[in-house]
C-alpha cells in the first residue's frame, strides 16, 4: 500500500537503524543521556537558541511551550486551524488552565493586525494575553508557510505588547525549505519552539521544544510531572539527528511529489483544487462527484491511501519513503476516478 495517510507513517531506514543500535545510552531523568544531551545542544544550536528539551511528541512539545509561558486564567491567540486548537485533545485547558482565542486566518495564517486587534486589555474582568501561538507549516491549512515578514510583524507586537510568541514547528523543517529560510531566523523570532522529527524527517519518536535555558528548565520540570521523563533514550536521539543529517534536504522531493499530485487531482472533474495552493508535501482536495469515503476507497483500490480531512475533503501528505513510482501510481487513481 502507497501510505499517503500521513508523513508520520515511515519507518527507520537501515543507516538509521544502525545508528540506533550504536547509540550511548544513560539515565534521561538525571541529565545522563550523552546522546540526548548532544541532540538537545545540537538542535538549539541549529534554530540559534540556548536550550532544548526533548519530548516525546508534538503535542507534549507545544503544550510545554504553552504552560511555561502562562499562569491559569490566561489567554492564548491562535488561528481556529491550528493543530494545538484542534487536535491536542483540549490539553492547554486541563494542564495549564488557559483559553485559547481562535481567529479566522487564512489557510491557517494570521495576519498581524488581526493579532493586535486580539490582544486584551488587562482589566480584572478580562482574561489576560500572554502568548501568540502560530504553525507553520499549517497542517489544516494544506502545508502552507507563514511568510517571514509576517511572522516579524507579529514578533514586534508580541514584544510591544508583552507577551510570548510560540511556534508550533512540527513542520518547521518544511517551511524552511520551501521558503529558503535559515532555521536561526525562527529561533531569532520566537520565545518558544516545538520542532518535531517523526515527520517529514522520518524519526520513528520524538519532538523538541526549543527556548532560553530559564524556560527549558520550567519545561524539563512540567514533562517530568506529565510523565514525560524518559531513561535510557539515546537511541530515540540518534535516530532523530540521523533524520535531520540524512533527510532534511530530501524534503524538496516531498513538496515537488505532492504538487505533481496536486496537478492530477486538478485535473479532474471529480476534485476541486488548486495547485498553486501547494507549497510543501501536503495535498488538501475536494471531492465534487460522489463522497469522501466512496472517493478513499477508490484510491485504496488503486493501492493508495489517503485519509478524510472534513465532510468533503481528503489529505494526502507524501514523505521520502514515497517513491516517483508511487506517486505515478497516485496520480493514475485520481485522474481515472469518476466518481457518482
Amino acid at each position: 500500500m502507497i501510505d499517503l495517510r500521513s508523513d508520520t507513517v515511515t519507518v527507520p531506514t537501515d543507516g538509521m537503524w544502525d545508528v540506533m543500535h550504536k547509540a550511548p545510552v544513560g539515565d534521561d531523568v538525571f541529565g545522563e543521556d550523552p546522546g540526548l544531551r548532544a541532540l538537545e545542544e545540537k538542535i538549539a544550536n541549529l534554530f540559534g537558541m540556548e536550550n532544548g528539551v526533548f519530548v516525546p511528541s508534538g503535542t507534549m512539545g507545544n503544550q510545554l511551550g504553552l504552560k511555561v509561558h502562562t499562569q491559569p486564567a490566561d489567554e492564548v491567540i491562535i488561528d481556529e486551524n491550528a493543530h494545538i486548537y484542534h487536535s491536542e485533545g483540549a490539553a492547554s485547558g486541563l494542564i495549564s488552565g488557559i483559553q485559547l482565542r481562535p481567529l479566522q486566518g487564512v489557510r491557517g495564517i494570521l495576519s498581524a493586525e488581526q493579532v493586535n486587534s486580539a490582544v486584551r486589555e488587562q482589566n480584572d474582568w478580562d482574561p489576560h494575553t500572554r502568548v501568540v501561538a502560530l504553525e507553520n507549516t499549517s497542517n489544516k491549512g494544506g502545508g502552507t508557510c507563514y511568510p517571514m515578514q509576517t511572522v516579524k510583524d507579529i514578533y514586534d507586537i508580541t514584544k510591544k505588547r508583552g507577551l510570548a510568541l510560540h511556534l508550533d514547528g512540527a513542520r518547521i523543517w518544511n517551511a524552511a525549505i520551501a521558503t529558503d529560510v535559515d532555521l536561526k531566523e525562527y529561533g531569532a523570532l520566537c520565545d518558544t519552539i516545538s520542532v518535531c522529527f517523526s515527520k517529514g524527517l522520518g524519526a520513528p519518536v520524538g519532538s523538541m521544544l526549543l527556548g532560553s535555558r530559564q524556560l527549558i528548565k520550567k519545561a524539563r520540570r512540567f514533562r517530568k510531572i506529565l510523565g514525560g521523563g524518559m531513561r535510557q533514550a539515546g537511541m530515540l536521539a540518534a535516530a532523530a539527528s540521523y533524520a535531520v543529517d540524512h533527510h532534511f534536504e530530501k524534503l524538496e522531493e516531498d513538496h515537488r511529489k505532492a504538487r505533481k499530485l496536486a496537478e492530477a487531482v486538478a485535473s479532474s472533474p471529480c476534485f476541486e483544487m488548486d495547485p498553486a495552493q501547494v507549497e510543501t508535501n501536503i495535498v488538501l482536495f475536494r471531492v465534487v462527484r460522489g463522497s469522501v469515503d466512496e472517493a478513499l476507497h477508490w484510491f485504496h483500490s488503486k493501492g493508495v491511501a489517503m485519509i478524510p480531512f472534513g465532510d468533503d475533503t481528503i489529505r494526502a501528505t507524501f514523505h521520502f519513503q514515497i517513491s516517483d513510482s508511487d506517486l505515478d501510481t497516485a496520480m493514475s487513481a485520481a485522474e481515472s476516478y469518476r466518481g457518482t
